[in-house]
């Protein structure tokens, strides 16, 4: 089901067929497929077993492959971007215990993506398993190994209640995760106590109760589209070659207008003030203030044209709260493995993975920020204003949420990070009046920690767990939050 706005970004016309393997495994050849905000529906339907798995192995020999990566890097740096939704399918025993060959699909046309995920129908079922995937390089042809795609993303999302979260189109989903460029994928699906007391062994103890995977699980592809910046260089606009940058439409006019208040009407990037002339442009926004200003200097931050957001893949208009009383700080969860220069290209994969794939009306995040340091404008609406995100669950009414592009359980979050935290915090904050060093009341929407009503007082700038019961955003980059209110405090003048 769509909603109204949605929009077909794609078809493609032959009949699906099944194939059986030696070993029993069922694969999917997608055919007959119909993209309505990118999510593709095949009349094939598909079924919930202990683990499921669709596999796109290339067996091309090397002119073929060879001339297939090149026609795949040549559509990826004209394209807009896409993305692509296969249904999983059952495995046999033989293949959930991993001792088959790995079989899969030969596809001459490839499938180009950077960024893969799983989603399912009901997105207030837990998927209770593990999810990996392993992918094909488009540039090397060499597969990857095994990757854990993160399964327990319920936490972000718009607030229970509204109607961005009650929406059909609303799904279930994994982390996203970024493989780069990429051409062939397999990924297994695998259910909490599945492996226990396999094919009845007992030194592997009693079989534990299986505990079912969701229902319509499916695959998803991202090709965020556009070209990066050349190696090393840190991302100063748009994207080369991405022609949904210019301002044709009437999404991208009113996204690029939101932030006239703060820079010119089309810009780029919003340059960074010094403080006196953040201060002046604080009077210039709020009007007079009351003794001295606490506010930090506003850093620069590129804009949702700068990335190269599709303005015409989120849903139109934009949804304000009244007022910044917190930060929720997150990671992404998608991975370290990218460059600063492949930035933008991320965040176009974030954004079309919760539009087009988990079914929010736009990208969940306020702001985002890269292992360089470089902040990015989320949500559209304008930096300078209370845009409405869903990054908290149960409480993205009056706070904004800052992402990590990464995943901090175990990994150091960079220094240059940790300082546009607290550097944007100082600034957006200050706008509102708030003190990052404080602490704030937020009332919950709903979660797993709060119930709905309650009143619940948090730091101002908090870790996404301080609200809702969840990793993120990661251990090694909560423990250094204390350290961004420090900064932000100092920012401010305090």
């Amino acid at each position: 089901m769509c909603a109204a706005g949605a929009r077909a970004t794609g078809s493609a016309e032959r009949p699906p067929t099944v194939r059986q393997f030696t070993d029993g495994q069922i694969c999917l050849t997608m055919s007959k497929i119909v993209s309505m905000r990118g999510l593709l529906t095949s009349s094939i339907g598909a079924t919930c077993a202990t683990a499921l798995a669709l596999p796109l192995t290339l067996t091309a020999t090397p002119a073929t492959a060879a001339t297939a990566t090149a026609a795949a890097a040549s559509e990826a740096a004209a394209s807009p971007g896409s993305t692509r939704s296969l249904p999983l399918t059952p495995l046999t025993p033989e293949r959930v215990l991993g001792t088959a060959p790995v079989q899969g699909l030969y596809r001459p046309d490839g499938e180009h993506f950077s960024l893969v995920g799983v989603v399912w129908d009901d997105p207030d079922t837990a998927l209770r398993g593990r999810v990996q995937v392993r992918t094909r390089s488009a540039t090397t042809g060499k597969w990857s190994g095994w990757q854990d795609v993160e399964v327990h993303n319920a936490d972000h999302g718009a607030d229970p209640g509204t109607a961005e979260r009650g929406a059909p189109r609303v799904r279930g989903a994994t982390a996203p995760l970024w493989v780069g460029d990429a051409e062939g994928v397999d990924v297994r699906v695998r259910a909490d106590g599945a492996a226990a007391g396999a094919r009845g062994s007992r030194a592997a103890g009693p079989r534990r109760p299986r505990v079912p995977l969701p229902s319509g699980l499916r695959l998803q592809l991202v090709d965020p589209g556009g070209q990066a910046p050349p190696e090393g260089a840190l991302p100063k606009g748009m994207p080369v070659d991405d022609p949904h940058t210019d301002l044709d439409t009437d999404a991208a006019r009113a996204a690029s207008n939101a932030n006239t208040d703060v820079t010119d009407y089309g810009a780029l990037e919003i340059p960074a003030l010094g403080k006196r002339a953040t201060e002046e442009e604080l009077i210039r926004l709020k009007g007079p203030v009351k003794g001295k200003p606490h506010i930090g200097a506003r850093p620069r931050i590129v804009t949702r044209r700068g990335w190269g957001a599709d303005e015409e893949v989120r849903e139109g208009g934009f949804i304000y709260t009244k007022k910044i009383k917190a930060v929720f700080v997150h990671h992404t969860a998608s991975g370290n493995k990218y460059t600063c220069a492949e930035a933008p290209s991320v965040i176009r994969s974030i954004y079309r993975y919760h539009v087009d794939s988990m079914g929010w009306r736009d990208i969940g995040y306020n702001f985002l920020v890269d292992k360089c340091g470089t902040i990015y404008e989320g949500r559209a609406g304008g930096v300078a204003k209370a845009v409405l995100g869903a990054h908290t669950l149960g409480f993205n009414n009056s706070s904004m949420g800052v992402a990590v592009i990464g995943t901090y359980g175990t990994a150091k979050p960079p220094k240059a990070a940790l300082t546009a935290i607290a550097k944007l915090s100082a600034w957006k904050l200050g706008l509102y009046g708030v003190n990052p060093r404080g602490k704030t009341y937020l009332t919950s929407a709903g979660g797993n920690l709060y119930a709905k009503g309650k009143k619940v007082r948090l730091n101002v700038i908090s870790g996404h767990r301080d609200g809702f019961a969840t990793e993120c955003p990661g251990d090694r980059l909560y423990a250094k939050l204390g350290t961004a209110r420090s900064s932000a405090a100092r920012y401010q003048g305090r």
